[in-house]
């Protein structure tokens, strides 16, 4: 073989040699890439250490969720309401008396009249009867009015439903408030928000958290607004044992026919870093995908969510913080690198 076929040999070996090193380093480059991508996104671990770790899935199921808007209102203090119902019972009472005495005093005109017809009685007799009769039947009238009046009262300030709890004699309905089991609330709505009908049932707490919320059922409506807010104001009642008379309280009442369609997810599940929320998700046996939650709903069974999240998916909901860490554990030796 001549010196030229052996150099030009050579250097078809040496081309190739070179195109192979650069093949390798770019696709160890991409490998990085990726590698680095895999980081900020995901996770790995064995299926032993997850066990370890206590790292718990659910396969998420669809979910309705019935829109809310927030009102506010007040705890309160049932003893006007039970002033009216002792004024009306003593009202009453002295309005069977004076009725009982108008009733008499109309049989004693009768055998007057009849005495006085036959001559056994004086006229005198007959008049100072009927004297006494105009003035039974006015006492008689004078506390109907005033038992009408407690009513009109009662009507005014508080509505026909609470009228009927007070003032019936038997009712019974008071009851619980007096033992301090339930609690009256007046919750207004804001101006431009009606309470949809069919919707007995609210969501209320003093302190404005929605995830410490609980149920109130309707009474009625109430016969006067807030004069601030303006809106219309109803009548609810609560065992939530934390709302005591004279309280602020939020409210959350649902609207009528605006579901949502999603998922719900408990609370643990989710996970807060540099004030954005974040789920992960398990892909497969051994990995783990972080997935940013932009928009969230807090309810009393957990976090309601439209759109970031499926059903089917396997969602984490025990561990997600140790997952977190360890994420960002792994990255530590290539931002070192650099």
């Amino acid at each position: 073989m001549s010196v030229k076929n052996a150099l030009v040999i050579i250097s078809f070996f040496v081309s190739i040699f070179f195109q192979d090193l650069k093949a390798l380093a770019q696709n160890n480059d991409n490998q990085a890439a990726d590698g680095q991508s895999l980081a900020s996104h995901s996770i790995r671990l064995d299926v032993k250490v997850q066990q370890l770790a206590g790292i718990k899935t659910s396969i998420l199921e669809p979910s309705k969720y019935q829109t809310e808007f927030t009102a506010y209102g007040s705890a309160l203090n049932i003893q006007p309401l039970i002033n009216l119902h002792y004024r009306y019972q003593l009202a009453q009472t002295e309005y069977s008396s004076a009725k009982a005495k108008y009733l008499n005093s109309g049989q004693n005109i009768s055998r007057q009249q009849n005495l006085f017809r036959h001559g056994v009685a004086s006229k005198r007799s007959l008049q100072g009867q009927q004297s006494q009769f105009q003035v039974d039947k006015a006492a008689a009238n004078a506390t109907y009015v005033q038992g009408k009046a407690i009513v009109d009262e009662a009507l005014l300030f508080w509505g026909r439903t609470l009228t009927e709890w007070a003032l019936s004699e038997n009712s019974g309905q008071l009851s619980g408030f007096l033992s301090g089991q339930q609690t009256l609330l007046k919750i207004t709505l804001p101006v431009n928000k009606h309470l949809a009908d069919g919707i007995q049932t609210i969501y209320v707490e003093p302190s404005g958290d929605r995830g410490k919320a609980a149920k109130a059922v309707l009474i009625a409506e109430a016969p006067q607004v807030d004069t601030t807010i303006q809106g219309e104001s109803y009548f609810f009642k609560t065992g939530n044992a934390s709302i005591n008379p004279g309280m602020r309280i939020a409210a959350w009442i649902p609207e009528h026919d605006q579901r949502q369609i999603g998922v719900m997810i408990p609370k643990s599940a989710l996970i807060w870093h540099m004030d954005q929320s974040y789920v992960y998700i398990k892909t497969d046996q051994q990995t783990f995908s972080r997935r940013k939650i932009e928009r969230l709903t807090l309810t009393p069974e957990g976090y309601f969510i439209a759109n970031e999240l499926k059903p089917g998916e396997q969602l984490v909901t025990a561990g997600g913080q140790l997952l977190l860490s360890e994420e960002f554990r792994v990255q530590i030796p290539d931002e070192d690198k650099d």
